[in-house]
């Protein structure tokens, strides 16, 4: 990319951070899904061949969720036989048993349900009550579980809520540990409308560890609508947490979500961690690259501020 070579921030540990973690990409699922323009699959493809190529170790494909919901996602199973072999090993949201036979009759290994930590945003996003989500979720953990295939848990709305406001921080820790007993391998907690606090993520995080979820259970995936998206994540940092959900270039929002803005930018966290010195395995001029190509396809520029300060 033109202008990268040789930018980027010199490393100084803080002591007690992690030394390594786990990137895990959005932007071809959670970046996309709310663009109101259909983009093409060849497009799609590419960027996550791209998103791939820049060493994101995982990069979340697409959703198999009906296509009256998502129109943008309609074209999972074309995307995904596109890559073939290798999108074998990209996860996929499957938002119910449904959503996994699709997966399933693809071969596919790695698939993510989605819930609501919220009775409002449970009803207007799954169609169910808080507590009648995980009777929905139960058929599609065990039957992937019984085909081979792990599953990821997000919990939405786990710092607040448009409807509700501030959402208890022991309703959260419920309803995640209702999703990690029914068998998902790791729960990622969404601040899906980015109202969350550095002094929240680790309230949140203590909290699960004293109900007896370890860090490395656990994800977290920031919005940036107020700004707090890499605070928060050094906050995470600090409590231990190793899995980061991020979108290519800050694409993304959620559909179902007032007020809900950007993810946080994979750059923008790519960048922040190599300052600290956290290995990650991505190539920043690469992956920012891929967000200004695909920002030209879209029809306007990034939202990530490195993504904008490399080009």
């Amino acid at each position: 990319m033109a202008g990268a070579t040789g930018r980027q921030p010199a490393p100084v540990r803080i002591p007690g951070l992690p030394e390594r973690v786990t990137i895990y990409e959005v932007g071809p699922r959670d970046g996309l899904q709310n663009e109101k323009a259909i983009v093409p699959v060849d497009v799609k493809e590419e960027f996550v061949r791209r998103l791939v190529a820049a060493g994101l170790p995982v990069v979340e494909a697409t959703s198999f969720v009906h296509p009256k919901w998502v129109p943008q996602l309609a074209d999972a199973e074309e995307l995904m036989t596109r890559l073939g072999p290798d999108g074998v090993a990209l996860p996929v949201l499957v938002p119910n048993e449904r959503g996994l036979d699709r997966a399933l009759a693809l071969g596919l290994r790695h698939v993510a349900i989605f819930g609501s930590a919220t009775e409002t945003f449970a009803r207007r996003n799954l169609n169910r009550s808080l507590d009648e989500q995980f009777a929905m979720f139960e058929p599609v953990v065990t039957r992937a579980l019984a085909a081979g295939v792990d599953v990821r848990a997000y919990v939405s709305m786990c710092f607040g809520d448009p409807w509700e406001g501030e959402v208890p921080i022991e309703q959260v820790v419920r309803v995640g540990k209702r999703l990690l007993d029914l068998g998902a391998g790791q729960l990622s907690l969404g601040d899906t409308i980015g109202v969350g606090t550095a002094g929240r993520v680790k309230a949140l995080v203590a909290a699960f560890a004293d109900a007896d979820v370890p860090a490395e259970r656990l994800a977290l995936h920031f919005h940036d609508t107020y700004g707090q998206a890499l605070a928060n994540t050094l906050a995470g940092l600090e409590a231990g947490i190793t899995t980061y959900d991020a979108s290519a270039g800050g694409l993304g929002g959620c559909p179902y979500a007032e007020s809900a803005t950007g993810n946080l930018a994979t750059e923008d966290l790519v960048w922040m961690l190599d300052g600290l010195g956290i290995e990650h395995g991505v190539d920043l001029a690469s992956l920012a690259a891929s967000s200004v190509w695909m920002a030209e396809r879209l029809g306007r520029e990034s939202p990530s501020a490195v993504v904008r300060a490399l080009a």
